[in-house]
This record gives structure tokens, C-alpha cells and sequence, in this order.
């Protein structure tokens, strides 16, 4: 059985608005489970994909200080 992960998540959130794509990400983070991550890593992706240099830089800087806990 071959899942295409990207090709299913880009699909769902297909027309997406903000509501939408919030509460895909907050009930992803919410139930704790790792079958989860790969959606939320394919709209980390997207992202990356369509950031400038300096929101990439943003993207990071904000990673490096929540992890510092």
C-alpha cells in the first residue's frame, strides 16, 4: 500500500481558510500522537517552500527559542 502523505494533507487543506488550517494544527498537537507529525511536517514544508530568506530566518529563530526550555 502506497500513501502519499503530502498528496493526501495538500488535498484536505485544499481551500483552506484560517480557522481550518488552526484547528487541523491545534487538534494535531493536542491528541499527542506521532502518526500526526508527517501532516504537520508537509505544512512546515509548504511553508518553507514559500518563504522568503527572511522569514525563513524568523521561521528558525523562533524554533531555536522554543526549544531552548
Amino acid at each position: 500500500m502506497d500513501i502519499n502523505i503530502r498528496k493526501y494533507v495538500l488535498q484536505n487543506l485544499n481551500n483552506a481558510n484560517f480557522d481550518v488550517v488552526r484547528n487541523t494544527i491545534e487538534d494535531a498537537i493536542s491528541i499527542q500522537e506521532e502518526k500526526v507529525l508527517p501532516g504537520l511536517g508537509v505544512m512546515f514544508e509548504v511553508l518553507w517552500q514559500r518563504s522568503d530568506p527572511n522569514m525563513k530566518n524568523t521561521i528558525i529563530n523562533h524554533i531555536v527559542e522554543a526549544v531552548k526550555s
